[in-house]
C-alpha cells in the first residue's frame, strides 16, 4: 500500500494531509527526474480545479519543476482528461491535474499522468513517496537535496491555455451530428468543465442549459454534479429539456438524465455504448469492461444480448490497465468513469455526453429508449470511517457476517466490502430485491464493525 499515492492520485485535506510543501516537492522531484531522463530540460503541463487551494498547489509545483531546471506549461483551470490529452498529443514528458474529483472544496490532490496520458506508473510514484520520506542516495541524488537550477538552467513557467483550447477543438470533432433542436442542461458541479463543456454543446449546435457553473472556490461538488445528480433531474424536468449530463468536480466522471427525469448511470451507459460497439462491428472481443461494483441489472441486460463482460477492482486505472492487456476497447465504472480507447487514455465526462449524444442522433431514440433493456437492482452503499482499513478485512467475525449476508442473498443479490482507495472509509454495499432488504443487510455488517471495535458508532 503506497503511504502518499492513493489509486487516484495524492489526496487530502490541503493544508493538513496534503500541502504546500508536499506540491513544491513534488514539481522538485518531477523536475530533476524528467530532466535528467532526458539530458535535456523537460517539459510538463500542469492544469488545476476550481478549488480554492488549487492555485496555491498550481504555483507550488510550478515553483518546484522551474527550481529543478524543467519548464512548467500552465493550462490553469481545467479537467483532468484534457491534461491526459495534452500531455499525449503535445509530447509532454508528464502531466500534473491538481483537483480532488468529486470530494469536497476543502480536500484537494495532485494527479500524475505519464507522457501517454495514462495513469503515472507505480514505480515512479514510488520513488516521489521515498523523496518526500527523505531519501537521497537510493535516488542518485548527491548532496543534500536536489540541486537547484541557476543561471540559464532556471526553468520557465509558460502560459499553455493554447493547449486547452486544442482539447476543446479536438471534442468538437468527435461529433459527427449536429445538435440543432436539442435542448441539453449541463451541471458543472461549479468545477474544471464550468466553461468548457458550454462551449462544446454550444458549438455543436445545442441549445444548452447550464446549472452550477459559478464556481467560487468553496462550492465545487456542493450539492452538484455527478454526486448530486437530484440536482439535475429537478432542472430537466422544469425545463423540459431533450437530456441532461451531470459532471464530478474534474469532469472525468459522466451520469445523465433522460428526458423523463430518469438518472442514467454509468452502467446505463455501459450497456449503451456496448450495444452500439456490437451493433456497428466494433465491440472487440465481444466484451465489455466492469468493476465490482457494477448492478446485477447491467450483467443481466448483457446476457439478453449477448454481450460477454469482465470485471475489475474498482477504480478506473485497473478498468484501463485490462483494456490495454486485452485490447477490450469499452469500459468504466457504475459512478460515470467511462473509457472509449479509440478517443482517450482515461474517463472524459464530456466525451461520455458527447457519445451519447452521438447514440441517441444515429438512433434517433431518445435517451429513454436507450437505456430502458437496463433494469437495476436496488443497491445501496454505505461508507464508515475507520482507523484501519486493513484490520475491517482481516476481522474474522466481520468476513463471517459477510459471508451470511451473502448465503441469504443467494442468486438474488450480492454483498461487497471494500476499502476506499481515496479516503480512510470501508464502503459496504449489498443489492437484493428490495430496497429494505439492502438497507438491512448493509446496517448488519455495519453493526458488526462497530461492536468489534474497528469504528466509531457515531461512523454509522
Amino acid at each position: 500500500m503506497s503511504k502518499y499515492f492513493g489509486t487516484d492520485g495524492f489526496r487530502g485535506e490541503a493544508g493538513t494531509v496534503l500541502t504546500a510543501d508536499h506540491a513544491y516537492r513534488i514539481g522538485r522531484f518531477l523536475g530533476w527526474y524528467y530532466t535528467r531522463q532526458n539530458g535535456a530540460r523537460a517539459k510538463i503541463v500542469i492544469g488545476k480545479d476550481t478549488r480554492r487551494s488549487s492555485y496555491m498547489f498550481e504555483y507550488a509545483i510550478a515553483a518546484g519543476v522551474t527550481a529543478s531546471g524543467a519548464d512548467a506549461y500552465m493550462l490553469h483551470v481545467t479537467t483532468t482528461p484534457s491534461v491526459s490529452h495534452v500531455t499525449r498529443m503535445d509530447s509532454f514528458d508528464c502531466g500534473v491535474m491538481i483537483s480532488a474529483s468529486h470530494n469536497a472544496f476543502y480536500d484537494n490532490g495532485i494527479k500524475l499522468v505519464n507522457c501517454h496520458g495514462e495513469k503515472m506508473d507505480d514505480e515512479v510514484q514510488g520513488r516521489i513517496e521515498e523523496y518526500l520520506d527523505g531519501a537521497r542516495e537510493s535516488l542518485g541524488i548527491q548532496g543534500a537535496d536536489i540541486p537547484f537550477a541557476t543561471g540559464e538552467d532556471v526553468g520557465q513557467i509558460i502560459d499553455y491555455s493554447a493547449g486547452r483550447n486544442r482539447y476543446i477543438a479536438y471534442l468538437i470533432s468527435v461529433a459527427m451530428h449536429s445538435y440543432k433542436g436539442m435542448r441539453v442542461g449541463l451541471d458543472c458541479a461549479n468545477g474544471a468543465s464550468w466553461m468548457i463543456a458550454k462551449s462544446v454543446f454550444d458549438a455543436l449546435g445545442a441549445k444548452t442549459y447550464t446549472i452550477n457553473a459559478t464556481p467560487n472556490g468553496v462550492n465545487i461538488n456542493e450539492g452538484a454534479g455527478s454526486t448530486h445528480i437530484e440536482s439535475l433531474v429537478t432542472f430537466v424536468k422544469e425545463n423540459h429539456l431533450d437530456v441532461g449530463f451531470a459532471f464530478d468536480g474534474d469532469a472525468d466522471r459522466c451520469l445523465a438524465v433522460d428526458e423523463m427525469g430518469n438518472v442514467v448511470t454509468g452502467d446505463h451507459i455501459l450497456y449503451i455504448f456496448g450495444t452500439e460497439l456490437k451493433k456497428n462491428g466494433q465491440l472487440a472481443n465481444n466484451t465489455v469492461v466492469t468493476t465490482v461494483m457494477s448492478n446485477l441489472g447491467l450483467y443481466r441486460a448483457f446476457d439478453a444480448v449477448g454481450i460477454d463482460y469482465v470485471q475489475t477492482k474498482v477504480g478506473d486505472r485497473y478498468v484501463y490497465e485490462n483494456m490495454l492487456e486485452t485490447g477490450n476497447c469499452v469500459g468504466g465504472e457504475q459512478s460515470g468513469h467511462i473509457i472509449l480507447s479509440k478517443y482517450a487514455t482515461t474517463g472524459d465526462g464530456i466525451l461520455t455526453a458527447i457519445k451519447l449524444m452521438e447514440t441517441m442522433m444515429s438512433a434517433k431514440l431518445p435517451l429513454s429508449k436507450l437505456a430502458a433493456p437496463v433494469t437495476m437492482y436496488p443497491q445501496v452503499l454505505k461508507n464508515i470511517r475507520v482507523e484501519n482499513k486493513a484490520a475491517v478485512n482481516a476481522n474474522a467475525n466481520v468476513q463471517a457476517e459477510v459471508k451470511a449476508v451473502a448465503d441469504e442473498l443467494g442468486k438474488l443479490g450480492r454483498v461487497l466490502l471494500r476499502e476506499s482507495g481515496t479516503e480512510p472509509v470501508i464502503r459496504v454495499m449489498v443489492e437484493a430485491t428490495t430496497e429494505l432488504v439492502c438497507e438491512q443487510m448493509v446496517d448488519r455488517i455495519i453493526d458488526v464493525i462497530i461492536a468489534e471495535g474497528l469504528a466509531p458508532k457515531a461512523g454509522k
